[in-house]
């Protein structure tokens, strides 16, 4: 799974959110895709994995979003919950300079040029 080989770890819903904050993050951080809803087997799996680690909760700004993120407030209370902008609605279309805002105000260091637009 650690791809990056870091403590670092942010959660996301899609494929395309992945890609989207991949190509804004300038540090190792190790981004786990969760496909919109997950199991309860796979969530377990994924709490025995993400334990220890330095996590983030980013999904987006609906109802499915929203579920998750309760998921894991409730079974991965320590996780640091990343909030879009509720008028932008889904992490993959949010503009590029707010999800670096948002995501370095989390401390994740982000590519400057994306702060700048």
């Amino acid at each position: 799974m650690n791809e990056w080989n870091t403590e670092k770890i942010l959660i996301v819903e899609g494929k395309s959110d992945k890609r989207k904050v991949q190509s804004i993050i300038k540090e190792p951080v190790e981004i786990i895709c969760t496909n919109g809803t997950i199991g309860i087997t796979r969530l377990d799996e994924l709490i025995d994995y993400l334990t220890g680690k330095e996590v983030y909760v980013l999904v987006d700004a609906d109802d499915s979003g929203e579920k998750l993120r309760r998921q894991f407030l409730r079974e991965l209370p320590e996780a640091e919950h990343i909030y879009i902008d509720k008028m932008y609605r889904e992490v993959a279309t949010a503009p590029e300079h707010h999800l670096a805002t948002v995501l370095l105000g989390a401390n994740i260091d982000v590519h400057t040029e994306f702060l700048d637009r």
